[in-house]
């Protein structure tokens, strides 16, 4: 058999060190540039008729914010706060959303498992009733003001979201 000649490496190349990027030279001869024109003014309409100095207008009725779903021709729901029968309790102040819920801190009142809630934000507004409510990963039935809570809900809540609690 005819033996086999080794295929011939490459010699490793030795590393070099980082040199410094070369200093650009300035050009020796400075470059005269044209100085730059100003474009013309355009001349203003005259007018026909003076205005008065001083004019009272009266000042405009703000626009509703229409939430998004509802169409141009439909009238903007006309109820902003809370409805008569329910009271401020609390704020959303974080949402699990692979948990499905959302972090309350009650303000004022008090909540116990089976009252009903209304959570109404920017873009979420649902009522349900208190199924579940844990504090520090322990479940409890009753929560009072100054306290924050976990509460399972059933549709998403964002934080700042407002909860009411529906008096019956």
């Amino acid at each position: 058999m005819a033996a086999r000649k080794k295929a011939k490496t490459k010699a490793k190349r030795k590393k070099t060190s980082a040199r410094k990027p070369a200093a650009r030279k300035k050009a020796v001869k400075a470059r005269k540039v044209a100085p730059r024109r100003a474009a013309p003014k355009k001349a203003a309409a005259p007018r026909a008729v003076a205005r008065p100095q001083a004019v009272s207008r009266p000042a405009a009725a703000p626009r509703p914010v229409r939430p998004a779903g509802i169409p141009a021709g439909a009238p903007a729901p006309a109820v902003t706060g809370p409805r008569e029968d329910e009271e401020r309790v609390g704020v959303v102040t974080h949402y699990y959303s692979h948990l499905s819920v959302a972090v309350l801190r009650l303000e004022s009142g008090s909540l116990r498992v089976g009252d009903i809630v209304h959570i109404r934000g920017h873009t979420s507004d649902f009522r349900q009733r208190v199924d579940s409510m844990q504090i520090e990963h322990e479940s409890v039935e009753e929560a009072e003001a100054g306290e924050e809570f976990g509460l399972k809900v059933r549709e998403h809540a964002r934080e700042h979201d407002i909860v009411y609690k529906v008096i019956k």
